[in-house]
């Protein structure tokens, strides 16, 4: 392709509202442009990028047995009501009506549209297992857009999900798509962990993210210092062994500690360490009050409180509602003489507290000398915080330390959740009716694309993988008005095509500087640059990894791109 022919806006300067390096360099090299907050045009550079993370994609879907197909953006309410997600989804699913006042969703997600095509369809365990996916746009109505491509409204994503007659069979096609993930984003080139994950609003269990590791990253992950364990810090069981101190019981007293509110105020005002205190928060599980009860210097992981509820919903209740249901505002709260509808459960480091201190439920007042069992009620004792950095790691080997990573995988095995919502069954051999055991298999595909950007970049500009690049040679003549250059560039256009390269050729009618900032700023893997000793039939080539510049007659260059693009 030549440059003039094609769309390659490039900026000079960082867009302001570009906060990272993948958003700033996509923008700059005019891969994309923005049209509203978090939706985006991708330019043909972008646009050819995609293509080829597509390919990657599409090759091991097919290897490992999946079919490909497309299923509508515009999805008929019915079939989310169907699932009862409609009713617990959250504002991220956008929600519209048409002419005729029916209710529609733009898809944030296929789970409901899949099942009602596959249970049309499917009758008899004869036809299972079956796994399809799809390439598509997908969108999101997210709070707050941001990093570019890493937190969109719109964005492209590849889907699959598999149905099966046995959990045997889910297991083992979860395994293979699992290894598939995997030599996706090995083929991609990134820095990659797989790790424990929590389901979310897709349901069911046994999860895995695919993490790419980074600075800006929005997901913590908990990993082994001396084993390959890793989770994401949401999902991290905390295996430390509390001791219980042999330390007499002292009597309960109630203190007065104006105006403070936090663990840290208390803990200074009292002149004790924040491990002292006992942590209260209210949460509201689906339609029931729960006490969380945790350690001053540990923090409530809401999802281990989800998940022991096996709830759709936990929200922490807003400061308002605290003061109605317990009387008191937040930095006073505590497990004593709670009102009997309001549940309370603890951390397991609760349990071994001695004369741990709390709030009174009265506005600047305070417990010391507090006991679990004897001073309040606790229904179950059970992991409820987040892990930290030094824990043991879970699996028994070594101890965790902390990773930033960017989500683009992620793998569920859904089980009946949906198939059973939406009387999605089977006949198995006994003639008998089934729901269908189902998993399902997510790629962000446009997040794919920045997750390369952000971890292939230097001061110039991007440095594209060759597999990934838009176009692998960058040929630049210098002056298009000197006859030999432009002739000697024309000629080997047509040759590198002829030999199958992928050539972007810089006939531009600018300055050499401009030329040689641009091509640095989009980052193919090699340039070519035809210059003054043109008519010697000589070449300078440049790897755009390295920086290593050779100079080189014409009849040896093929040979040698051939070599530098593997």
């Amino acid at each position: 392709m030549k440059q003039s022919m094609t769309l390659i806006p490039t900026l000079r300067e960082v867009p302001a509202d570009a906060e990272i390096k993948s958003h700033q360099l996509l923008l700059r090299a005019g891969f994309m442009r923005q049209n509203s907050s978090g939706v985006y045009s991708f330019m043909p550079l972008g646009k050819k990028v995609l293509q080829k993370v597509e390919a990657i994609v599409r090759e091991e879907m097919d290897n490992a047995g999946a079919v490909e197909l497309l299923m509508p953006a515009l999805q008929q309410a019915e079939f989310w009501q169907e699932s009862g997600r409609w009713y617990t989804y959250g504002p991220e699913l956008m929600r519209l009506k048409d002419r005729n006042n029916r209710e529609f969703a733009l898809g944030a997600t296929h789970e409901e549209v899949v099942t009602s095509l596959v249970r049309d369809e499917v009758k008899s365990y004869k036809r299972l297992p079956l796994t399809v996916y799809q390439i598509q746009t997908k969108f999101r109505d997210e709070q707050r857009p941001r990093f570019g491509l890493l937190r969109g409204r719109e964005f492209i994503m590849k889907d699959a999900y598999s149905f099966h007659a046995n959990q045997e069979s889910l297991d083992a096609v979860y395994e293979n798509l699992y290894k598939a993930y995997s030599n996706v984003f090995s083929r991609c080139g990134l820095d990659f962990r797989a790790v424990i994950a929590d389901s979310g609003a897709m349901g069911g269990k046994d999860t895995h993210e695919f993490m790419v590791l980074s600075e800006i990253g929005e997901d913590t992950i908990a990993y082994s210092d001396t084993s390959d364990y890793a989770a994401n810090i949401e999902m991290a069981p905390v295996t430390v062994k509390y001791e219980k101190s042999s330390e007499e019981l002292g009597s309960l007293e109630k203190v007065h500690t104006p105006g403070q509110k936090s663990i840290d105020d208390v803990a200074s005002f009292l002149k004790t360490d924040a491990s002292n205190l006992i942590k209260s928060l209210l949460f509201k599980v689906d339609e029931k009050y729960v006490l969380v009860l945790v350690r001053g210097d540990h923090e409530v992981n809401d999802i281990k409180v989800k998940n022991f509820y096996n709830a759709e919903i936990v929200e922490l209740v807003d400061p308002n509602e605290t003061k109605e249901v317990l009387g008191c505002a937040v930095g006073s709260l505590g497990p004593i003489n709670i009102a009997s509808y309001v549940e309370v459960i603890a951390d397991l480091a609760v349990e071994s507290m001695v004369n741990g201190i709390s709030g009174a439920n009265e506005e600047d007042y305070h417990y010391v000398n507090v006991n679990p069992d004897r001073d309040f009620n606790v229904a179950n004792y059970i992991d409820l915080r987040f892990i930290q950095e030094g824990d043991p790691s879970p699996d028994g080997n070594g101890h965790i330390k902390f990773a930033k990573g960017i989500e683009v995988g992620h793998v569920f095995k859904l089980g009946t959740k949906y198939s059973e919502a939406m009387n999605a069954t089977f006949l198995d051999e006994n003639g008998r009716s089934q729901p269908m055991i189902m998993g399902c298999y997510g790629i962000g595909v446009s997040r794919t694309l920045a997750a390369v950007a952000e971890q292939f970049n230097d001061e110039k500009g991007l440095v594209w993988p060759t597999n990934l690049a838009p176009y692998q040679v960058h040929l630049i003549p210098v002056n298009m008005k000197d006859e030999s250059q432009a002739e000697l560039a024309e000629k080997l256009y047509g040759e590198l095509k002829k030999q199958g390269m992928d050539v972007l050729m810089d006939d531009r009618h600018e300055r050499a500087g401009v030329k040689f900032a641009d091509s640095d700023l989009i980052g193919l893997p090699v340039r070519v640059t035809v210059g003054k000793k043109a008519s010697d039939g000589i070449v300078e080539v440049k790897i755009r990894k390295t920086g290593e510049v050779l100079e080189m007659e014409t009849v040896e260059l093929v040979q040698k791109l051939k070599e530098l693009l593997g």
